[in-house]
């Protein structure tokens, strides 16, 4: 079973990190952290590596209602959304299932959230994706 959610919509790396933030924005989330994981390992290792970006997202809203149910929840947040380059040279977009990772806390008082943010990660990759339908048309 995946953990993860993701599409492949194609486009240039830097305008489909770009897209990705703007459509999280759009359903709410902010993004707390921004990993550039090939910089990262090339300075830390001395490694090449492709380029690979982690988002940390977070909804206010929604992580206020998972705290406040579940205090430990903290350990799983942000929920992270990566895109990155296959081998292939192909950009990939994936986030974190939320179903999959809130269910580690075995809460059911959390289900109705992870239900809301997996609608609304579906909705950021749809968007994403797309927007670069519509672009190679």
């Amino acid at each position: 079973m995946s953990y993860t959610l993701s599409v492949r919509p194609g486009g240039d790396f830097d305008e489909v990190v770009s897209a990705t933030m703007d459509a999280l924005e759009a359903e709410g989330f902010g993004v707390l952290c921004d990993i550039d994981v090939q910089a990262t390992l090339a300075e830390k290792l001395d490694v090449d590596f492709r380029r690979y970006r982690i988002l940390g997202a977070c909804n206010p809203g929604l992580a206020h209602d998972g705290l406040t149910t579940e205090p430990e929840l903290g350990a799983l947040l942000p929920c992270n959304v990566v895109v990155h380059e296959t081998d292939a040279g192909e950009v990939v977009v994936s986030a974190v299932d939320p179903d999959r990772l809130v269910g580690m806390a075995d809460n059911p008082a959390l289900d109705d959230i992870a239900t809301d943010v997996h609608d609304r990660f579906e909705r950021v990759l749809g968007t994403v994706e797309d927007e670069f339908e519509s672009a190679e048309v």
